[in-house]
């Protein structure tokens, strides 16, 4: 069964009472909280995603109101990992960006199964596409573009490798767009499914993207490593792609792996794999239109090889 098999009644009885099962990829999450905010971004952006009944859940998770008078006063949320809170409460309407930032929180600090990295990854023709960048280089803002333009979303935030196959997991999630790239993408794809505006967070204004469906229906199909790209937003200047040694690449993946401790020589062997077999790049660019045509040649150029 799925989210959008659900009436809003039967969606907001699950979350104040035993709580929605939610699969996304590999993960299940038991999603328990009384917010209409959250209720309403789970309809929005979790609509295709499956809802399993009697399942072992990886995490139960709560958005909550806390306790005492900033309830009414200033009210404020809370996210809590069994009945825990990890982080201090937020501004009471940024019930639904605490939800997608715990379960990112969950998934990095708790869920070994995976190397995890932090990076947008996207597939084409059962090649993914890994693009490993921090915060303001332009990645979730090309990620939703190539994502809304024929390339598979496997997650905006997190890539998923699993040390004894290489294989990249999905975890078909929202996107979460920020400040400026929030209108760029709005100009860029008008139809796609957008939340409302939450300002004045840690990360200045947030809108949450729903994934595109077909990346949600396939949340079950790996892909096996393409191509590293490092991203790069550059105003006014023209898409260049350039090729990367392979040697920085794997140091760039190492940079950005949240548990890559916890893997130790596996994890380092897994990354060297990932690199020896992708196409390693840097990329910069302005117009999503040429970035997305760059990317599709890309494409090409391996179906064709």
């Amino acid at each position: 069964m799925r989210v959008d098999a659900l009436d809003a009644r039967a969606l907001r009885r699950r979350l104040r009472g035993p709580g929605l099962r939610l699969r996304t990829g590999p993960v299940l999450n038991c999603i328990r909280s009384p917010l209409e905010a959250v209720a309403r971004g789970i309809e929005l952006h979790y609509a295709a995603h499956a809802v399993e009944d009697k399942a072992f859940a990886d995490f139960h998770v709560s958005v909550e109101r806390p306790a005492g008078p900033r309830r009414w006063w200033r009210p404020q949320v809370v996210f809590k990992l069994d009945g825990e809170s990890p982080f201090t409460p937020l501004p009471g309407d940024q019930g639904f960006p605490i939800l997608e930032w715990g379960l990112n929180w969950c998934i990095t600090g708790l869920y070994h199964r995976f190397l995890t990295l932090h990076a947008a990854v996207l597939e084409r023709g059962g090649r993914a596409l890994v693009l490993p960048a921090p915060s303001g280089s332009g990645k979730s803002t090309l990620c939703a573009a190539l994502a809304l333009s024929g390339w598979r979303l496997l997650s905006d935030e997190l890539a998923l490798i699993d040390p004894a196959t290489g294989l990249i997991h999905p975890l078909p999630r929202p996107v979460s767009l920020k400040n400026a790239s929030i209108d760029v993408i709005r100009r860029f794809a008008p139809a796609a499914r957008f939340g409302p505006p939450v300002h004045e967070t840690s990360k200045g204004t947030v809108v949450h993207m729903a994934p595109p469906a077909e990346g949600v229906a396939r949340a079950g199909e790996p892909a096996r490593p393409g191509w590293i790209v490092l991203p790069r937003y550059a105003a006014g200047q023209p898409a260049q792609l350039q090729p990367l040694p392979k040697a920085q690449a794997l140091m760039q993946l190492i940079e950005n792996a949240f548990n890559y401790n916890v893997h130790g020589l596996a994890g380092f062997d897994a990354l060297s794999e990932l690199v020896d077999r992708s196409g390693c790049h840097r990329f910069s660019y302005a117009r999503l239109e040429e970035a997305v045509a760059v990317f599709d040649a890309l494409a090409a150029e391996a179906r064709a090889a």
